[in-house]
């Protein structure tokens, strides 16, 4: 059985920093994409980052480019997500996914088979 087990949400005054980290157990994901979703009350969940496992290849919303950065560590299957200059609109429950990366990337959250429980990341103005 998959299970991504996120954490490191927090409470965090706009222009601070986090950062969030996806575990993964009962697979290995060497042939997937490990992204990063967040939905914010009352709007449809959308995609973050995106990190292939093989390669390392990134990815990135428009909106987080410059201040989110995804990275891996193979040894721990751990993705984690570096957030800066974080902003009130970044405020959201952040959801750690993965893909099969055979079919590339895909930012539609429906196109994701495994998912996290989720992490509160609530920022302050």
């Amino acid at each position: 059985q998959v299970q991504l087990v996120e954490s490191g949400g927090g409470l965090v005054q706009a222009g601070g920093s986090l950062r969030l980290s996806c575990a993964s157990s009962g697979r290995t994901f060497s042939s997937y994409i490990r992204g990063w979703f967040r939905q914010a009350p009352g709007k449809e969940r959308e995609f973050v980052a995106a990190i292939t496992w093989s390669r390392g290849n990134t990815y990135y919303a428009d909106s987080v480019k410059g201040r989110f950065t995804i990275s891996k560590d193979n040894a721990k299957n751990t993705v984690y997500l570096q957030m800066n200059n974080l902003k009130p609109e970044d405020t959201a429950v952040y959801y750690c996914a993965a893909r099969d990366e055979y079919y590339g990337l895909n930012t539609a959250p429906i196109s994701w088979a495994y998912w996290g429980q989720g992490t509160q990341v609530t920022v302050s103005s």
